[in-house]
This record gives C-alpha cells, sequence and structure tokens, in this order.
C-alpha cells in the first residue's frame, strides 16, 4: 500500500486530493498537515511512501523544508505541487530532492500516475517540464540574475512582484519584518536593482510569477 501524506494549507485542496485517491485501491492518505512545522512533526511520528507538498505556504515552504524531510525519513518520495508553471520553480524542487513536480491544475490521473511512478522510485516529469529541461540543456542558455537568488529570496521577490509591503510579506511567511527586509536588501544586491518598482518591471519583463 502506498501511504500518503499531503501537505498544503488549503484544507479544501487537501480533501480534493484526498478524494482522487479514495478510489486507488494500492494507495490511501494516512495523514495532513497544513504547515511545514506539521509535517516534519508527522514525519517524525510515522513512516509514509510518498508526501505531496504545496510549494506555498505559510511559515517555511515546501522547497524549504523538503531537504528536512528526507533527512527525517530517507525513503520518503516528494511530490511538489504548485500552482505555478514557471520551470525554475521545477528545477529548485527537483535540485532540493523531489521526485515529480505537479501544477494544481493537472488532471487527476496525472496526479495517480505520478503518485505510483515515485512510489516505485522513479520520477516523473510532466510532458511539457520534459520538452523544457530539454530545451534548456540545448540551448545552454545564459543564467539570469534571478537563478542566484535561494528559493525563500526568489519567493519573497515574487511576492514583491504582487504589490506586496515588507509586513505583508512577514505576515504571509509568519516572519518578522525585520527578516523581509534583510531578504530585499539581498534580493536587490544580487540581482543589481535599486527598488521593488524595479523588482515589479524584472518579473514582468521575465514573465516570472508573481504571488
Amino acid at each position: 500500500m502506498i501511504e500518503i501524506l499531503i501537505v498544503d494549507d488549503h484544507y479544501l485542496v487537501s480533501k480534493g486530493l484526498e478524494r482522487i485517491i479514495e478510489f486507488e485501491n494500492d494507495m490511501a492518505v494516512v495523514g495532513m498537515a497544513l504547515n511545514a512545522t506539521e509535517a516534519i512533526r508527522f514525519l517524525h511520528e510515522r513512516s509514509v511512501t510518498v508526501v505531496v507538498l504545496d510549494i506555498s505556504m505559510p511559515g517555511r515552504s515546501g522547497i524549504d523544508i523538503i531537504r528536512d524531510l528526507k533527512k527525517i525519513r530517507r525513503a520518503v518520495k516528494i511530490i511538489m505541487l504548485s500552482m505555478h508553471h514557471e520551470e525554475l520553480f521545477a528545477k529548485r524542487a527537483f535540485k532540493c530532492g523531489a521526485s515529480a513536480y505537479l501544477t494544481k491544475e493537472m488532471a487527476p490521473e496525472e496526479i495517480v500516475d505520478a503518485i505510483r511512478k515515485v512510489s516505485s522510485g522513479r520520477r516523473y516529469i510532466s510532458s511539457r517540464y520534459a520538452e523544457i529541461l530539454a530545451e534548456a540543456l540545448h540551448d545552454n542558455p545564459v543564467l539570469l540574475p534571478h537563478a542566484r537568488l535561494s528559493d525563500r529570496e526568489f519567493e519573497v521577490m515574487c511576492m514583491f512582484g504582487k504589490g506586496k509591503t515588507n509586513r505583508d510579506i512577514a505576515d504571509d511567511l509568519h516572519l518578522r519584518e525585520r527578516t523581509i527586509s534583510n531578504y530585499q536588501l539581498q534580493i536587490l544586491e544580487k540581482m543589481n536593482l535599486k527598488s521593488t518598482t524595479e523588482i515589479t518591471n524584472y518579473l514582468l519583463e521575465h514573465d516570472l510569477p508573481v504571488y
């Protein structure tokens, strides 16, 4: 039996995934977590086969805790679930140890197929991302400035792009406003930009997500 932990701060999303999975005879949802802290606590208490992990949650992001989850349960397989199509998220997720990257708009049968494949030790890459990665390898593009950012810095940058203030972002991520200010300075320095307005312009110019 493939035992699954769903980690998503949106209850309806978790229940929808559970509903999809309950029709499959070879898999079962054995736990749900609303954030990184609950996910880490759950894996300390019991083992699961697969963790379906939301990329964007209050506090620590999904990508931010992949390595922590793998340290607790070395054999666990991670499926990253995201609302973003941006290939940079997929690359970061795989680099941190994820076995699959799915968007929330994917068909139920594709999610089920991904769970089966990663549970058997394989990676799951949709045809969309297979093409993107193949083109990246073929073209060998020069890295853009945002590729220098850490996962958290990239997340904060995208939130600035939506017009959120430091206080808004601090509240969303359950961090101190001073911490966000530090991220802001690091982002501007690494990107060689001067203001959050320039961050927004950069995101629009390169068709990057904002949230």
